[in-house]
């Protein structure tokens, strides 16, 4: 995707001379699949306008991302890793003891999980969290019992649900989409069905086994872990007429001669209804930059202050025409970029 020459004040950011010394010229990103169509653009622009080479932007999922993020310092790791959800104590603690001690957190925008269809295939229009729970969980509550999930079509267990076999493939483990989906909707569908009451129950009062257990999908072949990104996942749904996949917004507003969309907690999900909050399955978008590489690999600062401009990440920059909500509180994470700040505590 190209872009057109950009305003003097967006081009400022990046006035700067690349004298600082480095084995390699160009910055390296990897991660989210869910940001790297933005920061592709970003990338894209980048190298455009600026005096820079073009950053590498590479996908594998947010956790894979930040596994190499934290490797260590030096021109042979990534400089920023691209995140679906904020970074782990766990994480940071291994960054830590890598030598990545100063982590520069970037919030890039909003986006919302959406379930889809083909277009073509049964209309799942009316999900709620309850829903995917029956659908995928591998333990449901069935008269009051939890048991191994025993439904095979969407209306054995709700008969608003269309009579087709249950196919759904969600993002695999290491996409920062999947935990964003177990907590928001798995586990959410869990208590709303009472069956983290009755597991808790199970379990000795123990919380997190609740927990656990709650997330754990089947593994019958109702439910099938999509470990590459969106466009596996939309060749599967493809194969697969009364499949149902699992994608971020930006990716279905780009695909709906493809795709029909189901609504959750009865709200359509658009860029308004993720804006307003109003739809229940959405998350901020977030970059992790080493400050240790800012001065010596060219233009990591500038890429970072780039993708940050009002012209890029505000609500009429290409970012948000590309599917991203904004932030209202860009400008905040605009002048902590320019400061170089770091996360709290290290």
């Amino acid at each position: 995707m190209s872009l057109v020459k950009l305003t003097a004040s967006a081009l400022a950011i990046a006035a700067v001379s690349a004298t600082a010394a480095a084995a390699r010229d160009n910055v390296q990103v990897a991660g989210s699949s869910t940001v790297l169509p933005y920061a592709s653009i970003v990338a894209e622009a980048f190298g455009e306008n600026f005096d820079f080479p073009t950053p590498v932007v590479e996908s594998g999922g947010s956790s894979a991302g930040l596994k190499r993020f934290c490797e260590g310092v030096g021109e042979n790791t990534i400089d920023i890793a691209n995140a679906s959800r904020k970074i782990k104590d766990s994480e940071i603690q291994a960054c830590a003891e890598a030598g990545v001690k100063d982590i520069i957190e970037v919030r890039i925008g909003y986006d919302g999980i959406v379930f889809a269809s083909q277009t073509n295939g049964p209309a799942f229009t009316a999900l709620e969290p309850a829903d995917i729970f029956n659908a995928l969980s591998d333990k449901v509550l069935v008269d009051g019992a939890i048991v191994e999930n025993p439904y095979q079509q969407w209306a054995d267990f709700n008969a608003d649900l269309p009579a087709v076999d249950i196919i759904a493939f969600p993002p695999g483990t290491k996409h920062g989409t999947r935990e964003v989906f177990e907590e928001k909707v798995v586990l959410a569908g869990c208590e709303a069905t009472g069956a983290f009451e009755a597991i808790m129950a199970k379990n000795g009062g123990d919380k997190k086994a609740a927990e656990k257990a709650c997330i754990s999908l089947r593994t019958d072949g109702k439910a099938v872990d999509i470990d590459g990104d969106y466009t596996e996942t939309l060749a599967r749904i493809d194969a697969n007429p009364n499949g149902v996949g699992i994608f971020g917004l930006a990716f279905y507003e780009n695909n709906t001669d493809k795709l029909k969309v189901a609504t959750m907690g009865d709200v359509m999900p658009s860029t308004e209804s993720i804006a307003t909050g109003e739809y229940p399955v959405s998350r901020p978008l977030f970059f992790y930059i080493k400050k240790a590489h800012i001065g010596v690999i060219p233009g990591l600062k500038e890429y970072a202050q780039f993708f940050v401009a009002d012209e890029i990440a505000g609500p009429d920059g290409p970012l948000a025409a590309y599917g991203l909500v904004s932030d209202p509180e860009l400008a905040a994470t605009q002048t902590a970029v320019e400061a170089e700040e770091v996360m709290g505590g290290m």
